[in-house]
């Protein structure tokens, strides 16, 4: 079904302009030159590069569009005599009609599956949208955050920034990395700027000497230190195995008297020749290996305070930065395995006669110079950047995306699992509608088969000849003019002359559509099966025909806007009087099925304008000039009463226009055929009982007036009728 018509620069359409609709009969009212004839040429052929700025919406393929218009009549009729086309009507083979009436039956059935799957296909991809809208306005914060403020990054987004889908698509290329970067955007925003800038290389760091190593091995450490060996006293103190111990004493002994108090026994037993055999027992050589000890301590003490100072230092470089944690545990360790060593010596200067072992500090040198490496490998590489900058922004490009793919890790997967949910729907929808196309092509193929079993271009004949002695054309027919090729022409009675050329406009017009009406009824051609027709209808009354508007008008709601056959009509005429035939005069029944327009023209160009059925009264005055005229065709007099009476119960008392030939004053018999007329919606076929050949002028016109009297409205008569 069609739902939109947009017409633009062709003819009086200058800007677009829309007709919108979703009822299956669509009236289309224009004054000529309003641009009528572009709507339905657009329509008959929609391909034409003439309308390349004009579109339908809601056609499908599987829609048949069959258009009367001008067009129709030339390619149809005017230019031969012939009556072509195979179609397919009512003398079917009986199985065969039950095949095609079940299989079409089907075929709508699918229709309507493969539609309400569309609708759900439309739906999905609908929410789809939403989700993906909401996932990119997420990653469009990158955008946001970056573009603004210090700018400093923001060449990271170059070629992303303009459109939330690309930059989007770019991050989803990005591969997640396999653990969290070490970095901050922070530190890369310290990088760019730097190369940003002016920037200057970095100078290597020297690896640290703790020059601790010679102190910690010194031949002191491992030397007992005693006394003169061959002093008189030196084999007692050899025996007591304690030198230090008596050395210590000495600086206890107090010279006052002699002999003097022992510092160990507090007896008086020191002399002062024991205490010279004492004092020489520790001589030069014991007191330098004590002084050098104490040079050990302190030159130790001293070297480890200065190293403590440069790892402290060192800690605070921004490249040993990502170390910190490492060399604070090695700053640590250095700091006890040194006390632990001060000690020691300590311990060996109290007792010089013992040996002792410093533990080493160079393995903790070594893993200190290890960090200082890896540090100088990236000021290494930082000064490489500095010499191609580059290759260094594009360094710190590729690290920026890998914290963005890793922080925004959550939103892709949701992502990810959402497009895959979609995905797996979509699939499920194209099986779907694959099947029911396959099914519909099945279900048409068997309507193809069985309808070439159904031909008979006679009976469309038959048909036409019918219609035209209904409508009252009795002076020529239509035989038969090649049965092989099934071609037929008009002819008069008892004449071979050609006809075509004598008709008048009006029967030219009125043959024509006759012959469209059979068309829309079957098919073209015996292997056609369509399943969907909408009917185009341009104008089928000119102003040459005004004693078949009602005829036609008649026929169109019988064959088109009563019938089920087809799935949409559009009609489209000048006259106002034609256009409120074809206008269902039931509210609800005209709401539910029916949508009005008018077409107008202004110098802008052509527009639609939706119509109310109110408006169609602004012609009322007009019907009463006709129905005054005698000397009108007797159906369109007829008719124009009748619409004056439905616009005035209708519209004005508000009453069931049937219930007003109720009065007994009205059942004359000279007022039957008035009554007939009037009550024809009454009739169950709906079928035109009017016979021309009934019509008296004076009795219709009093039986009008009696209306008017009657009902108390004889004042308004009066008026009118003036």
């Amino acid at each position: 079904m069609i739902n939109k018509i947009r017409m633009k620069n062709v003819a009086s359409y200058k800007a677009e302009t829309v007709l919108e609709t979703d009822k299956k009969a669509n009236l289309i009212y224009g004054l000529n030159g309003t641009g009528k004839s572009t709507v339905s040429g657009f329509l008959y052929d929609i391909k034409n590069s003439l309308y390349s700025d004009c579109a339908v919406e809601g056609l499908r393929d599987t829609d048949k569009l069959l258009v009367y218009n001008q067009q129709f009549i030339k390619d149809n009729f005017y230019e031969t005599e012939e009556i072509q086309g195979i179609f397919t009507l009512s003398k079917e083979n009986k199985a065969a009609k039950t095949i095609i009436e079940n299989a079409a039956k089907t075929v709508r059935t699918l229709l309507e599956e493969q539609r309400k799957q569309l609708e759900q296909e439309e739906i999905s991809h609908t929410n789809y949208r939403k989700e993906m809208e909401d996932y990119q306005k997420e990653i469009w914060k990158i955008k946001t955050e970056y573009t603004g403020g210090d700018r400093v990054l923001e060449y990271c987004l170059d070629r992303l920034k303009g459109n939330k889908q690309v930059l989007f698509d770019y991050i989803i290329s990005v591969d997640l990395p396999e653990q969290k970067p070490v970095y901050t955007v922070d530190d890369l925003k310290r990088e760019a700027m730097t190369l940003q800038g002016d920037a200057k290389k970095e100078e290597m760091l020297s690896s640290i000497s703790f020059m601790l190593s010679e102190l910690e091995k010194s031949p002191l450490l491992s030397k007992a230190i005693v006394g003169k060996e061959d002093s008189t006293v030196s084999e007692i103190i050899d025996k007591l195995k304690n030198s230090d111990w008596v050395n210590n004493g000495l600086q206890y002994v107090r010279m006052d008297e002699e002999p003097a108090t022992c510092p160990f026994c507090q007896q008086p037993t020191i002399t002062k020749a024991l205490l010279k055999q004492l004092e020489e027992y520790f001589d030069e050589s014991y007191m330098r290996d004590k002084e050098q000890l104490r040079d050990l301590k302190k030159q130790y003490d001293a070297r480890a305070h200065i190293v403590i100072s440069l790892l402290h230092t060192l800690k605070d470089d921004k490249y040993v930065k990502q170390y910190v944690n490492e060399l604070e545990a090695y700053i640590t360790e250095f700091s006890d395995t040194t006390s632990k060593n001060i000690k020691s010596i300590d311990e060996k200067i109290k007792n010089p006669s013992t040996i002792v072992v410093l533990e080493t500090t160079g393995d903790i040198e070594k893993k200190v110079n290890d960090i200082i490496v890896l540090s100088n490998k990236a000021i290494q590489e930082y000064n490489q950047k500095i010499d191609n900058k580059k290759s260094g922004l594009n360094e710190i490009k590729n690290k920026f995306w890998n914290l963005m793919r890793y922080e925004y890790d959550s939103v892709i997967n949701l992502y990810q699992a959402t497009t895959k949910k979609h995905n797996k729907l979509s699939e499920e929808f194209r099986r779907n509608l694959k099947k029911i196309g396959e099914d519909i092509n099945a279900q048409r193929e068997l309507i193809k088969e069985n309808q070439k079993k159904t031909v008979n271009i006679d009976e469309a004949v038959d048909n036409i000849k019918q219609g035209l002695i209904d409508i009252g054309i009795t002076d020529f027919t239509i035989e038969k003019y090649s049965e092989e090729e099934s071609l037929y022409r008009l002819k008069r009675e008892n004449s071979n002359v050609s006809v075509f050329k004598t008709l008048s406009e009006g029967e030219k017009m009125v043959i024509s559509f006759l012959y469209f009406v059979e068309l829309c009824k079957g098919e073209t051609r015996a292997d056609a099966a369509s399943t969907g027709k909408i009917i185009v209808i341009d104008d089928p009354i000119s102003s040459l025909s005004h004693i078949y508007v009602f005829n036609i008008g008649r026929l169109i709601h019988n064959e088109f806007l009563r019938s089920e056959r087809y799935e949409q009509i559009f009609v489209l005429t000048h006259s106002l009087y034609f256009f409120y035939e074809l206008t269902c005069i039931k509210h609800d029944e005209r709401k539910e099925k029916q949508k009005l327009f008018r077409l107008c023209k202004n110098s802008e160009g052509s527009i639609f304008v939706p119509m109310k059925y109110e408006e169609i009264q602004n012609d009322y005055q007009a019907y009463w000039h006709i129905v005054k005229d005698r000397s009108q065709p007797p159906a369109l007099i007829a008719n124009c009463m009748r619409n004056i009476m439905e616009y005035f119960f209708n519209f004005v008392e508000k009453q069931d226009f049937a219930q007003v030939f109720q009065r007994p004053e009205l059942q004359e018999v000279r007022f039957a055929a008035f009554n007939r007329y009037m009550n024809r919606e009454s009739h169950s076929k709906g079928q035109n009982i009017f016979d021309i050949k009934e019509f008296d002028y004076d009795s219709f016109r009093d039986a009008f007036k009696k209306v008017f009297e009657k009902e108390g409205y004889i004042a308004h008569y009066e008026k009118m009728i003036k």
